[in-house]
């Protein structure tokens, strides 16, 4: 386990009463403001509208995220899950639809299928090029700046050419909006990586000299969030 996650966010990720805690909708909805729905809807969105191949998530996540790109799978399509927290692993089968895990032993390539993976964001053991897209939802603002930057490298080695990255997380909102200093406090007292991503614009974070086919940005709730489309 990284020592940053186990240090800053043990009380959100890595208890198990954290993660029973926090698997609740509802409460994921209201840390955000009641805004979960419209960012995750947004989020598969710009997935694409046919998600065939191979779709990787990187890092878990709480609420219905997971089940809902699983439901949208074309038959004979891949949903890989990585996260480097057993626990959250083990949280994530619970709350998938019944007959979708795929197992060692099953193995059926007709219909749709997710598969769950231990490993670390930063460091992919994946193939380069071998993912159709990628979504990353509220995961960079937890990460060091230099994780932050591997887990942004990796996801663009993984995914092949013409294939997309899509990324949802947080955002410098306008200081006229009523959450800007309620949410820098926040930040402050228990997320203390989340301001890099109010300090400087989510593209200067990729490797230098990357080189994208087309790069999106959209903000919801005055700047509050945003949702960055990457086109490899």
């Amino acid at each position: 386990m990284p020592r940053y996650l186990e240090q800053t966010y043990w009380w959100a990720y890595v208890h198990p009463r954290a993660v029973r805690l926090f698997e609740r909708q509802w409460l994921v909805n209201l840390i955000l403001w009641g805004n979960y729905s419209r960012l995750r809807n947004a989020a598969i969105a710009a997935l694409g509208g046919d998600l065939r191949g191979r779709t990787l998530q990187i890092s878990c996540v709480y609420g219905d995220l997971t089940r809902r790109i699983a439901m949208r799978l074309a038959p004979g399509a891949e949903l890989h899950v990585v996260d480097v927290l057993r626990i959250q692993l083990d949280n994530l089968v619970r709350k998938l639809p019944a007959g979708l895990l795929r197992t060692q032993e099953s193995g059926e390539r007709a219909r749709p299928s997710v598969e769950l993976l231990q490993g670390d964001s930063s460091a992919l053991e994946f193939r380069s090029g071998s993912y159709d897209r990628a979504l990353l939802f509220f995961l960079l603002h937890e990460q060091p700046a230099e994780v932050r930057r591997a887990t942004l490298a990796e996801a663009l080695r993984v995914v092949k050419p013409g294939g997309r990255i899509v990324i949802v997380d947080y955002h410098r909102p306008h200081r006229l909006n009523p959450l800007y200093w309620p949410m820098r406090g926040v930040f402050g007292a228990l997320e203390p990586f989340a301001l890099d991503l109010w300090r400087e614009d989510l593209a200067d974070w990729l490797p230098p000299g990357t080189r994208t086919t087309g790069l999106q940005k959209r903000t919801f709730f005055g700047g509050l969030y945003q949702l960055v489309t990457i086109t490899v």
